[in-house]
């Protein structure tokens, strides 16, 4: 298998999810390293997750040392050259300063610079005010515009225009798309004036250097051989450099899924991916599966035929048994119900939890939280692979930024009692909601906007008996350490540590050898390390300007800086099960041998995301300037998300699909969507077969 590939040749390897692909470059990145000699390789991804096969296989001792290899996503490689290559192109810019350091914006302060540019024409001019988002959607949207203009390659000007001309609705939505291009007008300017870079001024300023043949020359001289995975989940720009830098290097592994393009919504095209195929002097496919058994194999086959795309397997195989399953109740908790049944007969017939996988189109808190009770009460393990999910939706994080609040009262941020009694229980080992609602009723005040908790002895004997002296005695060293730690302020990630290495881990305290509030804090403090060097990066800085902290508090409170973090990739898989978004486990590159579909008659399963300030289709290098997007191209559009979702989750399951169905979904109202219609049509056809 191995010699598809040959060391000095440009490869495009393509074939399905679970053929071997990402084994075979893996494999051939350890043979290029096993070569001899200075070996300089460069391995190029869309996200960071899908480079952990080759970080696994870096770590292997046998492997001869001096090489350089690089594992690097294009937003990776774009910030690493900007910032050597700074004082060069800086003044070409408009910078205001091109001989100061520039501050790189991440997702996070990107958003609270959007939020201030954007927030007073919001109050003053009624931005916006037909859309109905969230403020921090509205801010995400508008940066998401601009990284789709940068990595498709088109000037920002035209961010409005072309959203306008493709629009076929009402005509009140065109001021909407004037106000957008105001807007990332606007903060394109605020980021020049300031010295900042968010993701798409990164892009367009490495753009801007590929054009330079010094640079050029220079990047292209650093690596000899290149290995590029699941390029048709990247942007054109990794898809323009790769053209261009393939006749420069020695080899070049190039590895294309077939029947994927996950990320179109974060700017993949597919289609830019598979026309690197003619740069390449060297074209492998590989068809067979390592992952589908044969009752998933001729499911498959139906499933392509019936959705109209061609299929490497014939539909008549002799089934090695049943592929499907399917059942659930009238209502939505008994379908659950039937799914934590369904996983604890699998494992007590010898499944492992790690083998097992619950999908749903969007994975919310209710339903998680439902279904980790259901399985938790029958002893079974669960993780959850969400990236997606901002920090500041989890009960540690809202916590933190209750008690940062309560010790600084200068910041008059009154949380209300409801978060002080939430941040009380989790603070505090053993306090059950009942004498945490009391705590909080009785010892939180707030006046002239300054929050306060009075000490436990103040209340009344009967209640300090209801409440437990023991309880009583971590409430007050809690209070006594918050109101310390007002005469000596320091930055608030230094703040956050010090709370949870000198309270809050102690024993008696709710994160005291608890593993999930000590990640979260990590990555809290992270967050705000990085947020107050972007926003005041002056290192000689002694003065603590308690704003910064503040409004990092405020805008996390408010959702408008998500804290999100992707988590590193364990060596091996926990054995749990794990609960993901349908599109999160495609993106994860796992196999799994038994699936369980959610909510099967959900419409969720073909849409897409309400995204009125941005358009994954019409902003990309695909669709014709100028022309309209109509409800026939949406149907289209959601008629392929379903073919290459169920045919991308049908490829990486090894066994048996586990259909689960309620007549009444949550809201109460019957549902019947496109998945439960191609498989009941599935159903008719075997049947008759």
């Amino acid at each position: 298998m191995t010699s598809l590939i040959q060391p000095d040749r440009h490869t495009f390897l393509f074939g399905p999810a679970g053929s071997g692909k990402t084994t075979l470059a893996v494999e051939h990145l350890r043979r290029l390293l096993e070569l001899g000699g200075e070996r300089r390789v460069l391995v190029i991804a869309p996200q960071r997750s899908l480079l952990t096969p080759y970080q696994a296989s870096l770590r292997r001792p046998e492997l001869p040392g001096g090489e350089t290899v690089d594992l690097l996503t294009i937003g990776g490689l774009a910030r690493r050259s900007v910032e050597l290559a700074w004082p060069a192109i800086a003044a070409d810019f408009g910078f205001a300063y091109p001989t100061r350091v520039p501050s790189f914006l991440t997702l996070e302060t990107g958003q609270y610079y959007m939020e201030r540019v954007i927030r007073p024409f919001m109050a003053e001019r009624f931005y916006f005010e037909n859309v109905h988002l969230s403020d921090k959607r509205i801010f995400s949207q508008l940066l998401d515009a601009m990284n789709k203009a940068a990595l498709v390659g088109f000037p920002l000007s035209e961010i409005g225009a072309r959203l306008r001309e493709a629009w076929d609705g009402p005509a009140v939505q065109t001021v909407t798309f004037t106000q957008v291009q105001d807007g990332v007008n606007r903060f394109r300017d605020f980021c020049l004036a300031n010295n900042l870079l968010d993701f798409s001024l990164q892009i367009e300023v490495f753009r801007a250097l590929m054009q330079r043949d010094w640079f050029r020359q220079q990047l292209f001289n650093r690596y000899q051989h290149l290995i590029a995975d699941n390029v048709e989940e990247d942007a054109p720009i990794t898809h323009d450099l790769l053209r261009d830098w393939l006749p420069h290097a020695q080899s070049a592994l190039i590895v294309y899924d077939t029947e994927a393009g996950y990320r179109t919504f974060l700017g993949a095209d597919a289609r830019s991916a598979y026309e690197l195929r003619s740069a390449c002097d060297q074209v492998s496919e590989l068809t067979e599966s390592h992952v589908m058994s044969i009752g998933i194999r001729r499911f498959e086959a139906q499933v392509s035929r019936i959705l109209g795309a061609r299929s490497a397997l014939p539909t008549r195989i002799n089934d090695g048994g049943p592929a499907l399953e399917f059942g659930g109740g009238r209502f939505h908790p008994q379908m659950l119900d039937w799914v934590a049944a369904r996983i604890q007969e699998l494992i007590a017939h010898g499944a492992q939890a790690r083998d097992i996988v619950v999908l749903s189109p969007f994975l919310g808190d209710a339903l998680r939280f439902a279904l980790e009770e259901r399985l938790h009460a029958r002893h079974i393990a669960t993780r959850s692979l969400r990236p997606s999910r901002a920090l500041n939706e989890e009960a540690v994080t809202r916590s933190l930024m209750t008690l940062a609040a309560l010790s600084h009262p200068d910041w008059q941020i009154a949380p209300p009692q409801a978060d002080v009694m939430q941040a009380l229980i989790v603070a505090i080992a053993g306090l059950d909601p009942a004498r945490g609602h009391l705590i909080a009723e009785r010892l939180y005040r707030v006046k002239d906007s300054v929050p306060e908790i009075n000490p436990f002895a103040v209340l009344k004997p009967e209640l300090q008996d209801r409440i437990g002296f023991e309880v009583g005695a971590r409430v007050d060293r809690l209070r006594s350490w918050l109101i310390e730690h007002r005469s000596a302020p320091a930055p608030l990630d230094h703040f956050l540590a010090r709370l949870f290495g000198e309270v809050l881990s102690q024993p008696g305290f709710g994160f005291h050898g608890q593993i999930d509030p000590g990640r979260i804090t990590a990555q809290i403090v992270e967050s705000a390390r990085r947020f107050r060097q972007t926003v005041d990066p002056d290192p000689f800085n002694a003065a603590i300007d308690p704003r910064i902290a503040r409004d990092y508090v405020r805008l996390v409170s408010e959702g408008v800086v998500a804290a999100a973090f992707t988590p590193p990739a364990p060596d091996e898989k926990p054995d749990a099960v794990l609960l993901s978004p349908a599109y999160t486990f495609l993106l994860s590159n796992e196999s799994v041998s038994y699936q369980f579909w959610l909510n099967a008659g959900s419409a969720a399963w073909w849409e897409r995301l309400y995204q009125p300030l941005t358009h994954p289709y019409v902003l990309s290098r695909q669709w014709p300037v100028g022309q309209k997007w109509t409800d026939a191209d949406e149907q289209a559009a959601r008629r392929e998300t379903l073919r290459r979702l169920v045919r991308g989750l049908l490829r990486r399951c090894r066994t048996r699909v586990y259909l689960a169905i309620s007549t009444l979904n949550e809201q109460g109202f019957e549902e019947r969507g496109p998945l439960l219609t191609l498989i009941q049509q599935v159903l008719r056809e075997t049947a008759s077969s």
